[in-house]
């Protein structure tokens, strides 16, 4: 197994903890960290760990010639959960600065392109990532992070502008995606 699958694996397995964190009740208690409790510093670190092991594994595999088809099947997969459980929590933590319509909006943009890459695949065609998505990834991934830790005592404003931004670059990539790739998806239909 290389290098850049166990990063991957790490990741997968590091989601469900993760989850524990959201309802042990006796962590649920405030550590004087930005008003967070127990549960929430430790989910949050364990985001920014899984975060970074997606950085990494994309690194190794192409700076080693480790991609592999479980890779290329895995990491997107993984990333994808990695961001619903997150936004899922802070829907639950924070449900005034989270809406469910804005986690929606996530989820489904995800199934969407998930969908159109599996379609692309079945043609023998690769869709290339959208430069909106790398926007969506890197304002996503900010967001999640300054949320997660209750605005590192900063104004909301800060938090919220940047989370906005990032389902902004949802939406936008989704479509961008969509409309590149709309005669795969008609030819399927």
């Amino acid at each position: 197994m290389t290098t850049a699958n166990k990063l991957t694996i790490t990741r997968v397995f590091m989601i469900p903890i993760m989850i524990v964190f959201i309802y042990i009740k006796p962590l649920q208690s405030p550590v004087g960290f930005f008003g967070m409790d127990i549960n929430q510093l430790i989910f949050s670190i364990l985001f920014i760990i899984a975060s970074l092991t997606d950085l990494l594994d994309g690194y190794v595999a192409r700076k080693y010639n480790q991609i592999t088809t479980f890779g290329k099947f895995l990491d997107p997969i993984a990333d994808k959960v990695l961001v619903m459980v997150a936004f899922l929590y802070l829907m639950m933590l924070m449900p005034d600065r989270v809406p469910l319509w804005a986690v929606m909006i996530v989820i489904i943009r995800e199934f969407t392109v998930t969908g159109i890459r599996l379609l692309a695949v079945e043609k023998g065609k690769v869709i290339a990532a959208s430069p909106y998505g790398k926007f969506k990834t890197a304002s996503t991934m900010i967001a999640l992070i300054i949320m997660l830790f209750n605005d590192f005592g900063l104004p909301e404003l800060i938090g919220n502008i940047i989370f906005w931004i990032a389902i902004l670059f949802t939406v936008i990539s989704g479509l961008d995606y969509f409309f590149k790739n709309k005669q795969i998806v008609l030819e399927s239909i």
